[in-house]
């Protein structure tokens, strides 16, 4: 099993999180397994930027981004160099730190923000 270290999120995790997640799983479905209720309006299709997360630590251990992705990480609120779809970034053996945005692309066309 390979650690993921979650940042605390204000909402979904306020005082961060330390889970285990297999090896070959992606990011999105490791966070879900453990209670942290990450948003993915599109089901994890890679049709929305809701799930995006800052991958802190253990970045290039993970999948490559491909095209589709990329292009969405495009629209996603708070992009950093580090960023990904969660639903896509597939976890491998190294252990990752990741940051949860506080708002995600609708809540801020809701003025949640």
């Amino acid at each position: 099993m390979t650690q993921i270290i979650v940042l605390p999120h204000v909402e979904l995790c306020p005082d961060g999180s330390v889970i285990e997640a297999a090896p070959g799983t992606t990011i999105c479905d490791s966070l879900l397994a453990n209670g942290i209720e990450i948003e993915h309006a599109c089901e994890k299709s890679c049709a929305c930027t809701t799930c995006h997360v800052i991958v802190r630590e253990g970045f290039a251990s993970l999948n490559e981004a491909e095209e589709e992705e990329e292009d969405l990480l495009d629209k996603a609120w708070g992009l950093e160099p580090q960023s990904r779809l969660s639903c896509q970034a597939v976890v491998a053996e190294t252990p990752l730190v990741i940051e949860i945005p506080r708002y995600t692309i609708n809540m801020a066309r809701e003025g949640k923000h």
